[in-house]
């Protein structure tokens, strides 16, 4: 089974439109949505949830009043000043603490040090992933809560289980729609992957972000290959762009034109290469170079 991830330096770039036509275009596939901060392919691929499930990525310490004494030693020992002493009282003491769900990071230090064992450690929902239909094959995506932490845990989730419904299906890919950047859930998103394609954009910043997700993939030793989208705004810097990525040890897999209909597409809750735009055939040859 192959794994391929498309990801970019920055946001804005295409992927997700890249990753929906590949969608339409690979005979046997499944969708994982790992931008579990800002998922978008759901806008296209029309999905039909079958299964919801809540992520639990880690814990929040919860001081029990019953059992605190109020010695003090769990505001001392954190370090994120999330515990505050104006908690109920008992009936042995007239205040107790308190710990601020939102400033705590779910370390455990105050419930390692408490003597009375009156911090309990309670494991936190952090977010909701999806399995779904779509008109592709399955897809699984997900959604983090507003400001929680974990992302890379959910990322991981969603590709286990696209990885697990892809042997029950007897599925040959998996195409991953991957987050900007190059942070703690890219690379959840790349590791262990067959191929990342990097699309990019003929910018200054295009350029620099794109260095910096090919240096990733150099690391994790990850073959990569790259697109520049829109290329002709700007051809100029698209060839300085393919040259330094050629540099990089990447492979130049394709350029696609700076076209109207992808957002026509898009409102139309189409994939490109469901379309008559011109830039769906640049996409087909992007495909087709891959060779997947």
């Amino acid at each position: 089974m192959k794994e391929l991830a498309i990801i970019s330096g920055k946001g804005g770039t295409g992927k997700t439109s890249v990753t929906a036509s590949f969608a339409a275009l690979a005979p046997s596939a499944v969708l994982a949505d790992c931008d579990v901060d800002a998922a978008d392919l759901h806008l296209v691929t029309q999905p039909r949830i079958i299964q919801q499930n809540s992520f639990s990525g880690g814990a929040a310490a919860r001081i029990k009043p019953g059992h605190c004494t109020a010695c003090g030693k769990c505001e001392e020992v954190c370090r994120f000043d999330a515990i505050y002493f104006d908690g109920p009282g008992n009936g042995k003491i007239p205040k107790t603490f308190r710990v601020d769900p939102i400033a705590c990071e779910g370390c455990g230090v105050c419930a390692w040090f408490c003597a009375e064992e009156a911090i309990a450690m309670e494991p936190e929902v952090n977010g909701v992933w999806y399995i779904s239909e779509t008109r592709y094959g399955f897809m699984v995506h997900a959604r983090l809560g507003i400001a929680a932490e974990n992302s890379g845990k959910l990322v991981t989730t969603v590709r286990n289980e696209a990885r697990r419904i892809a042997e029950e299906q007897g599925k040959d890919l998996i195409i991953i729609d991957g987050p900007p950047g190059i942070g703690c859930p890219v690379i959840a998103s790349v590791t262990g992957a067959s191929l990342v394609l990097v699309v990019t954009e003929p910018t200054m910043s295009g350029e620099h972000d794109m260095s910096r997700v090919l240096s990733l993939a150099r690391h994790f030793e990850i073959p990569a290959a790259v697109c520049v989208n829109k290329w002709d705004i700007n051809p100029a810097m698209a060839e300085r762009i393919e040259k330094k990525a050629s540099q990089s040890g990447a492979r130049i897999a394709g350029r696609i034109r700076y076209d109207r209909a992808i957002t026509r597409a898009q409102l139309e809750e189409r994939s490109v290469v469901e379309t008559d735009a011109p830039s769906a055939d640049d996409i087909r040859s992007l495909w087709a170079n891959l060779n997947l």
